[in-house]
């Protein structure tokens, strides 16, 4: 099997989710794995690639050695160049909103992109990069024994890129709406007392009462402007979540009116190589008011479908980045 030289930052947020998938997933292919988690900060990033390029010389797998060395770096969201040197081939798995236009030049050191969105495809076909699309997925969070109440939440994290302000406002002028939880540890303009349907969460919670947050609402409110993949959309659907998200790509890859509940952007921007799409509190108050009208029926078919779609990704971008790795390895 190749040998995959994985290079991704554990930051303790999604880009450490993207690590422990990344392994799994190679790990379970059978690939000989290397992992490089790169901390924040920069005295451990250069303790953590001298240590990885001390291990290798000693082994005898540098670039122009005789021997065997890496036949594929993975780097998971930015171009890291020194590292380029410890493999035969070179991949970026990019986040568009999160590439830095600065970066541009260094993408010569790329022989492929692995693409976790279709509407990431383009983007760097433009850039002259040869793209795979290999899509990604989300850890199972469901918990089968867990009831389901038709409440609603809401996962911004420390992201600003979610629409939390958005659905805080739509809350407060919906008093009699049922219960929110929004966990978003980024300062929002709040009333000076909020309404008593909402439950505002801005400190760290575990994980086991994050999962059990995740299961026991059974609507989620996810109007991203942008995504590189969308962990909390996906989340939620392995939960069996009807989600609400904007229809725009790339979360409108992952949310269908099938499956969850897509509502409409008032205004659009950019983020690096990303547009933005921003959903507005009218178009919140639009789509809530879809999921209350949703009947037992529809509800179970949407969960179903959620659950589904989450299986059947699951096992798909399993196959496909095997099936990338190997060509990559080949090539």
């Amino acid at each position: 099997m190749p040998s995959v030289h994985l290079v991704a930052r554990d930051n303790g947020a999604g880009l450490s989710r993207d690590l422990e998938i990344l392994r799994r997933a190679l790990g379970d292919a059978g690939f000989d794995l290397t992992i490089s988690a790169i901390g924040a900060g920069g005295l451990r990033r250069q303790l953590r690639f001298a240590s990885v390029k001390a291990r290798l010389a000693w082994r005898g797998l540098m670039r122009g050695s005789a021997h065997a060395r890496f036949d594929v770096n993975l780097m998971d969201e930015r171009l890291r160049p020194k590292y380029a040197p410890l493999a035969r081939r070179n991949v970026l798995l990019p986040h568009p909103e999160w590439f830095d236009k600065a970066w541009t030049p260094d993408l010569r050191l790329i022989d492929r992109v692995y693409a976790k969105t279709r509407h990431a495809v383009p983007i760097f076909e433009a850039l002259g990069c040869r793209t795979d699309f290999v899509g990604f997925t989300s850890i199972d969070r469901r918990l089968p024994d867990v009831a389901r109440e038709p409440t609603f939440f809401h996962l911004g994290g420390r992201s600003g890129n979610k629409g939390s302000q958005a659905i805080i406002d739509a809350w407060v002028r919906h008093p009699s709406w049922p219960l929110l939880t929004a966990i978003q540890r980024k300062p929002l303009k709040l009333p000076p007392t909020l309404p008593a349907n909402v439950r505002l969460i801005n400190d760290y919670i575990d994980d086991g009462e994050l999962r059990a947050l995740q299961n026991r609402n059974l609507f989620h409110l996810c109007p991203s402007e942008t995504e590189g993949f969308g962990h909390h959309l996906v989340e939620g659907m392995s939960c069996g979540a009807i989600t609400l998200a904007t229809d725009a790509p790339p979360m409108n890859e992952m949310i269908t009116n099938a499956r969850g509940v897509l509502v409409p952007y008032a205004r659009t921007g950019t983020q690096q190589l990303a547009t933005t799409y921003f959903v507005d509190a009218d178009a919140i108050a639009a789509g809530v008011e879809r999921m209350l009208a949703l009947g037992e029926v529809e509800r179970r078919a949407k969960s179903e479908a959620a659950r589904a779609w989450w299986e059947d990704n699951d096992r798909g971008f399993r196959l496909r980045l095997a099936a990338a790795i190997e060509s990559t390895a080949s090539g």
